[in-house]
């Protein structure tokens, strides 16, 4: 595989695993993420699996977990 890039298809990331929170709601409006080697993770729209997915470094996913976590999405980061 190429290396990945922001807006690649999803489906042209072969063989990895995608994955969404437990507690997605069940109508299928998800977020899923998965691992693409060691040092970039990908996300998509779970009602539109074939279609872009965003590339992102795990350090990138952990700051944006820990943002929703503590409600500081939208805010300024100093």
């Amino acid at each position: 595989m190429d290396q990945p890039y922001n807006g690649i298809p999803a489906r042209d990331l072969p063989g990895v695993t995608w994955r969404r929170s437990r507690r997605s709601s069940p109508n299928g409006n998800c977020v899923e993420i998965a691992a693409v080697g060691r040092e970039t993770m990908a996300v998509r729209d779970s009602k539109d699996p074939d279609g872009p997915a965003l590339i992102y470094t795990p350090a990138a996913i952990a700051d944006l977990i820990e943002a929703v976590r503590i409600g500081n999405i939208g805010k300024e980061v100093p």
